[in-house]
C-alpha cells in the first residue's frame, strides 16, 4: 500500500464538517426538534396568513377567520402598509424562512451535520427576523392597534428559534469562554419566559381599555 493511500479525507482536500454549533448529542437533538417544531408552526401560520391575504385581495369585503373583535383583528393588520413593508405580503418571507428552519431541523434529526457557514447564515437570518418581529410588535401595538393570533405565533417561534440557536453557539463552541455555560444551560428558559411575560404585559397595557370592558 502506498503512503498516499492512507491519507485522511481532510488531507486530500475534502472538507469534513464539524457540528456547528457543536455540543453534546442530546443538545443537538433538542435543538433539532425545536427548529423542526418552530419552523413547522411558523410555516403553517405563514401559509394561513397568505391564504387569508389572497382571499382579502380577491374580495375586499372578506372577513379573515382571525378577525374576532376590535382588538384581535387580522383584517386591520393585513390592510396596513406595514403588512407589505418590502412591497409584497410579509407572510411570503415567513414561508421562505420557516421552510429553511424546518428543513434544518429535519436534516439534523436525520443525522446530517451542516457546515459552519450554513449555521452562520441561519443565525444571521434569525437575527434579522427577530429585529423585524420586534418592529412588527411595535407597529401592531402602537400604530395599527390590533393583534393577529397567527402573527403572535410567528413572533414566539422566531424568538425561541433565535434564542436557542444563540444559546447553542455560546455554550457549545470550544473557542468561546466557558464560564457562563453552566449558568446558561441551567437557566436557559428564563430569557424567553421573561420575553413572553413582557410582551403579554405590553399587550395588556396597550389594549387595556378594551380588555376592561370584558371584565
Amino acid at each position: 500500500m502506498s503512503p498516499t493511500s492512507s491519507q485522511s479525507p481532510s488531507s486530500q482536500g475534502v472538507d469534513i464538517a464539524d457540528p456547528a454549533p457543536d455540543g453534546s448529542a442530546a443538545e443537538r437533538e433538542h435543538l433539532a426538534w425545536l427548529l423542526t417544531v418552530c419552523g413547522g408552526l411558523g410555516l403553517a401560520a405563514a401559509l394561513i396568513l397568505t391564504v387569508e391575504k389572497i382571499a382579502l385581495l380577491a374580495d375586499p369585503s372578506y372577513r379573515p377567520s382571525c378577525s374576532i373583535n376590535p382588538v384581535i383583528s387580522c383584517g386591520s393588520i393585513m390592510t396596513s402598509w406595514q403588512a407589505e413593508l418590502f412591497g409584497f405580503p410579509n407572510p411570503l418571507l415567513g414561508i421562505a424562512g420557516f421552510s429553511v428552519l424546518a428543513t434544518t431541523g429535519v436534516v439534523l434529526l436525520a443525522g446530517a451535520v451542516p457546515t459552519g457557514w450554513y449555521w452562520d447564515a441561519v443565525f444571521i437570518g434569525l437575527t434579522a427576523a427577530v429585529v423585524f418581529v420586534h418592529w412588527l410588535i411595535f407597529q401592531s401595538l402602537y400604530r395599527i392597534g390590533a393583534l393577529c393570533p397567527y402573527c403572535t405565533l410567528v413572533w414566539l417561534v422566531t424568538v425561541l428559534a433565535w434564542w436557542y440557536c444563540l444559546l447553542q453557539r455560546e455554550t457549545a463552541d470550544p473557542a468561546r469562554p466557558g464560564r457562563w455555560r453552566p449558568l446558561l444551560r441551567r437557566h436557559h428558559a428564563v430569557p424567553p419566559t421573561m420575553w413572553v411575560l413582557t410582551v403579554l404585559a405590553l399587550i395588556t397595557e396597550a389594549f387595556w381599555p378594551y380588555w376592561r370592558t370584558l371584565l
